[in-house]
């Protein structure tokens, strides 16, 4: 499984303007509304029952939000980056700077579970990261991606 099967460029927030868990989400659900041509409310509202769960703030700066919706039948990915950091009530209580938004068709459990294990090996490398919140935008946050996609 690769990552850049699931996202398109148009689906990264080099800069979100966020300041808090809820309005993060709702820039995230925005551009894969737009881009998969669906409603943004219902996507928002799967990810927040999801964070009641427990944080998807796993720490080091990085929230992997995700969850399952009748809305979309295949995975989909966006990225966002916050330079300031956004309290997302991280684990380990730091500020989240990066976010990987996951969502996934109702009936995916072994492949929504892939994707997640994918972006969370991808995020683990200090360097990488590194690199991601130094990227000029967008596009080189991409083509970091890409770069790395096939290592994991």
């Amino acid at each position: 499984m690769k990552i850049m099967d699931l996202m398109d460029k148009k689906a990264i927030i080099p800069q979100l303007t966020g300041k808090g868990k809820k309005e993060v989400l709702a820039e995230l659900c925005q551009v894969v509304a737009a881009q998969e041509g669906l409603e943004t409310a219902p996507l928002l509202e799967v990810l927040l029952e999801r964070e009641k769960l427990g944080s998807t703030g796993i720490g080091e700066g990085i929230a992997i939000p995700h969850g399952k919706t009748t809305a979309t039948d295949k995975l989909v990915v966006a990225c966002g980056r916050s330079p300031q950091g956004v309290d997302f009530d991280s684990m380990d209580g730091k500020p989240t700077h990066l976010f990987f938004l996951l969502l996934a068709p109702e009936n995916t459990a072994g492949a929504h579970l892939k994707a997640l294990a994918k972006i969370s090996r991808l995020l683990k490398d200090s360097d990488f990261r590194r690199k991601l919140l130094a990227a000029s935008g967008a596009d080189e946050i991409y083509q970091l991606i890409a770069s790395k996609d096939d290592d994991f």
